[in-house]
């Protein structure tokens, strides 16, 4: 597992959007599995700049988003403000951005008639594109990956999961509380990529940043693997793990001089 450390949010989406780029110049029709919240936000737009700047090319790129809220569909007819579906953050933050194909887009549908066949037919779809060969994660302030809330299975699939307080009281503040939306009219149930599916990704990449999710990170890298912390399953991961962090979010970590000092050390190994 690799820990990244960096001194701010900035250069942290900095280089987690390096490796994002990396994935893309050497296999252009990567799949890429995609998270939300407000993590990522900074990446995603370091990587349009890159598209735009550098001539990043998504045009054979794949895309999987990683949960979306039940109930929920992307209307790009309302203000984005009025319209709070994950599919619509990603529409905003990347694919209008880039030239990304809409036929290589695949999201979660909130508004799926049958929610359960739909999460069937989702990750077999994933398996028809042969597979994620790079899956963003961001981590919940109570250690849930996608919506697997504290409690789900290490081994669960894409399913319907209920959303927990905590959640709730998040998303609420970062997201439906800007756009003047009700508390009571959050969705509270959502659909999500399960934890055994994201294991089946080649390679992870898990970002965080801030000091209210210090002491989750310390837990999901360093404690015990436990589905109370499904961000934990981390640890059982045998493909390719790199975890970005800015300096708050790395502040509880024991191990924090070893993680900079083996970075270094392959810098030096690797570029000499």
């Amino acid at each position: 597992m690799n820990i990244i450390i960096r001194d701010t949010y900035q250069e942290m989406s900095r280089y987690a959007a390096g490796l994002v780029a990396s994935m893309i110049r050497q296999k252009p029709d990567c799949v890429l599995g995609l998270a939300t919240g407000s993590t990522p936000i900074a990446t995603y737009r370091e990587l349009v700049r890159m598209h735009k700047e550098e001539g990043l090319d998504f045009s054979q790129v794949k895309t999987f988003n990683l949960d979306e809220y039940l109930g929920v569909g992307m209307d790009l007819g309302k203000p984005y403000e009025m319209d709070q579906s994950y599919a619509r953050f990603l529409y905003e933050e990347l694919f209008r951005h880039t030239n990304i194909r809409k036929e290589n887009i695949f999201l979660l549908d909130g508004l799926a008639k049958d929610p359960d066949e739909f999460c069937k037919v989702y990750e077999e779809e994933i398996k028809k594109s042969g597979g994620i060969d790079l899956q963003l994660l961001g981590i919940g302030c109570d250690g849930h990956w996608a919506f697997n809330e504290p409690g789900s299975s290490l081994a669960s699939r894409t399913r319907v999961e209920a959303l927990t307080k905590q959640t709730l009281d998040d998303n609420y503040e970062s997201f439906y509380k800007k756009a003047g939306i009700p508390r009571e009219q959050m969705p509270h149930f959502a659909i999500t990529m399960g934890v055994g599916a994201i294991l089946e990704a080649r390679n992870i990449l898990m970002m965080a940043n801030g000091r209210k999710k210090a002491v989750v990170v310390a837990k999901a890298i360093e404690g015990p693997v436990t589905s109370l912390i499904t961000a934990s399953a981390i640890q059982l991961f045998r493909g390719g793990i790199t975890v970005v962090l800015d300096r708050e979010a790395a502040s509880e970590l024991k191990y924090t001089e070893h993680y900079l000092h083996r970075e270094k050390l392959k810098n030096e190994f690797f570029f000499q």
